[in-house]
């Protein structure tokens, strides 16, 4: 059996650990648990760092107490095993490694407070509405964008993806945010728990400390009465209605299109899409709403400004950026997917580079059937599997004496580029 016990909040041991930590053959932990733990003096300790080296060494002792218990030993010795780890060690942390290579059932785990409910509490505030995303080991991509989508995020850090390098990817593309360090929680001697701009976070070294950083957006920190943990579910309806959007002269992506669209986009949580030529954002708008990160690419002021005001009033995070593609591109940061609803002669070029630079989808919405090779030929030279749809749609309309008729709407061609499989794997999703 392996104990595993979560300390390192600040919290005291109770009693049955404190007992197990005594009576351990081999105590497995970082440098900081061990030198708090009362150790038995008899005990084997492995400092953690690279797991593979301590999880071979737990096996020999796991296999030393069975020949023991072959023996005939009532109580055998050299395998009473001890892992401490930080906080509760099934959030997270050490439990799926051990649970993956020795089996869950061999495993006694002992829960303390973890970091995320610590520095909440601090802050006091409920943390049933956050989203908990991990950087440890990890591409900082995903976090970096769950932050810019959603209001109470806890990110969990590790070197190469603290709090300087998390400041820096949300500076200048995260709105009003503000990151909370919570550094060496449950030490009273040297806890800190600070508050900075994600500008301020990128300018500092917060050296090994760290316990998790918070990015909140303080306006929206408490929500209503929640029934389910975590990030609100997806939206109960999509292709919203174009009356539900400002617009100008009939501009905007009608629903059934968007419907298509979105399928095929296939925005979600952690995600970056493109809304290149957004014109009124109803793209931008119902991608957020799935709760991915999104850049609205727009020509004209008066457009960037009618595209904060739709995702204003649906209450999502759009960042809108004024200027023409495909210059305007070049400044950002490489998305997930891309629709692209206009561009004039100016197309080609711009499927070309966005096309170049997705990680898994290009769509594309047009009006004019001279485009539509142009496009396809471009989404195949970048190594998409292109496909594509006519969509026609008459939709009813109310006519005098109670009758009704079917009203037409234009035609519109779109097509999608999917990158293959193979040229995704190994990368970080």
């Amino acid at each position: 059996m392996i104990t595993v016990v979560g300390t390192g909040t600040g919290a005291p041991l109770p009693p049955d650990a404190e007992a197990a930590v005594a009576r351990a053959d081999l105590v497995v932990g970082a440098r900081r648990h061990l030198a708090a733990a009362r150790l038995p003096a008899g005990a084997e300790q492995v400092v953690l760092g690279p797991l593979a080296p301590a999880l071979d060494i737990v096996e020999r002792y796991l296999a030393k107490a069975r020949e023991n218990q072959k023996e005939g030993a009532e109580d055998p010795e050299g395998g009473r095993v001890v892992v401490l780890a930080s906080g509760d060690p099934g959030f997270f942390g050490i439990v799926r490694a051990l649970a993956e290579r020795f089996g869950p059932e061999r495993l006694d785990v002992r829960p303390g407070v973890s970091s995320v409910a610590t520095a909440f509490a601090r802050l006091g505030l409920p943390w049933d509405d956050a989203v908990v995303v991990s950087a440890h080991g990890r591409d900082l991509r995903t976090a970096a964008h769950v932050c810019r989508s959603h209001p109470k995020v806890a990110v969990l850090t590790g070197p190469g993806s603290g709090p300087a390098e998390l400041g820096a990817a949300l500076t200048h593309r995260s709105g009003a945010r503000v990151l909370v360090v919570a550094s060496a929680l449950g030490d009273p001697a040297h806890e800190r728990v600070e508050r900075v701009t994600p500008a301020e976070a990128a300018a500092r070294d917060w050296g090994t400390a760290v316990s998790v950083v918070l990015c909140l957006d303080e306006s929206r920190v408490l929500t209503p009465v929640r029934t389910v943990a975590g990030p609100a579910a997806g939206p109960d309806r999509w292709a919203l209605d174009e009356s539900e959007f400002a617009h100008r002269d009939s501009m905007i992506s009608k629903f059934e299109v968007r419907a298509l669209a979105l399928a095929r986009i296939g925005p979600r949580l952690g995600d970056l899409v493109w809304d290149v030529g957004a014109g009124s954002g109803s793209v931008a708008v119902e991608c957020a709403r799935f709760g991915a990160a999104v850049t609205a690419i727009e020509k004209t002021r008066d457009g960037c400004d009618r595209i904060r005001a739709n995702a204003g009033a649906h209450g999502v995070d759009v960042r809108v950026v004024h200027g023409a593609a495909p210059t305007v591109l070049s400044d950002l940061e490489d998305p997930d997917a891309v629709f692209i609803g206009g561009g004039g002669r100016e197309l080609p070029a711009i499927v070309t580079v966005c096309a170049r630079r997705a990680r898994r989808a290009v769509v594309v919405a047009m009006a004019a059937l001279d485009r539509v090779p142009a496009v396809r030929d471009a989404l195949e030279a970048a190594g998409f599997a292109c496909d594509g749809v006519l969509l026609q749609s008459s939709r009813l309309a109310p006519l005098p004496g109670n009758v009704t008729r079917l009203a037409a709407t234009n035609p519109v061609f779109l097509l999608w580029g999917v990158r293959p499989p193979a040229r995704t794997e190994g990368v970080p999703q």
